[in-house]
């Protein structure tokens, strides 16, 4: 069983990866997160750059996480399930692919992310993807580095199947 999800449903996939492991099972083999959102807190450097512009913005992801967590967002009051880059322990998770763009709200918690995993001893598999928008793959299909995203995607998925 693999778990993935783009975007807001990155996130959740990631919250399902760290709620399996917390309550023994089911037993995930591989978590893939597509440019997840994984942080309500709103305090990193590319939330403030990717601002009033792209596809999915500082605006966007503000009304997204207020439209979840409601008056909590931002709050002591917040599950690691909702927003997994609030946990502090991310071992004995499944191995994680994690992809974004370098030009997209995300980028800072996605790399985060990648980098507390592998802090707590775990597998990631990180790519940020230069100059691209959040889901920019699917909205310029045609484009060499959306082949490339796609690509790196299915080869991590052949690897994780052996």
């Amino acid at each position: 069983l693999m778990i993935a999800g783009g975007s807001a449903g990155g996130g959740l996939a990631a919250g399902v990866a760290l709620l399996a492991r917390d309550r023994r099972g089911p037993q995930l083999i591989g978590q893939m997160l597509m440019y997840p959102m994984l942080d309500d807190r709103d305090a990193t450097v590319s939330t403030r750059q990717i601002d009033g512009v792209g596809v999915w913005d500082r605006g966007s992801n503000l009304l997204g996480w207020g439209s979840l967590l409601g008056d909590r967002r931002s709050t002591d009051d917040v599950s690691i399930y909702a927003a997994p880059a609030r946990a502090t322990d991310l071992s004995n998770l499944p191995p994680a692919f994690i992809d974004c763009g370098s030009a997209e709200v995300f980028r800072d918690e996605d790399v985060a992310y990648a980098s507390a995993i592998w802090a707590a001893g775990g597998q990631a598999e990180l790519h940020v993807w230069p100059g691209a928008f959040h889901a920019s793959e699917s909205l310029a299909p045609q484009a060499a580095l959306s082949h490339d995203a796609v690509d790196a995607r299915d080869r991590w998925i052949r690897r994780l199947l052996g």
